[in-house]
């Protein structure tokens, strides 16, 4: 096998197994609620959870998971899925959470931060009096990063 094919077939095993990974790891997260006395989903993930300064408010039985949104930007129908979502009515706040696996957090940065920008800008259309504040979690080191 050329040296070219054989390092095409293992780019391509590479992008199918982090895809699965990753696929596999937004299902773990999604089983996952945290309240003040207990912790239902897998074990590692909820302490990871649990001792990261401000992201269990995102895990809490009121936050939604997987939550569709779509409308219009600049002329363009965007439809995308929320992994995390917490409304919080009494303060009138939104918080957006989007989970990322890379271990290269700049590589698709500007990506990411233009999705969660699009998310904010939907979200606030439809809480126009809300403050909104966008997230990712990155799930190689469970860093907690402000985005918005």
């Amino acid at each position: 096998m050329s040296s070219k094919l054989s390092a095409v077939l293992s780019n391509i095993n590479h992008q199918d197994y982090a895809t699965t990974a990753g696929r596999d790891m937004h299902k773990k997260m999604q089983q996952i609620i945290i309240t003040a006395t207990e912790a239902i989903g897998d074990t590692e993930i909820c302490d990871k959870i649990i001792h990261t300064p401000n992201l269990s408010r995102f895990f809490t039985p009121d936050s939604k998971t997987e939550v569709p949104i779509a409308g219009h930007i600049n002329n363009h129908f965007i439809s995308r899925r929320i992994d995390r979502l917490v409304i919080n009515d009494t303060e009138k706040t939104v918080y957006i959470l989007d989970y990322k696996t890379d271990a290269d957090k700049l590589t698709f940065r500007d990506k990411y931060f233009n999705q969660l920008t699009e998310y904010t800008l939907l979200l606030s259309e439809i809480y126009p009096s809300y403050k909104i504040s966008a997230y990712i979690l990155w799930l190689h080191d469970f860093e907690l990063e402000q985005v918005i």
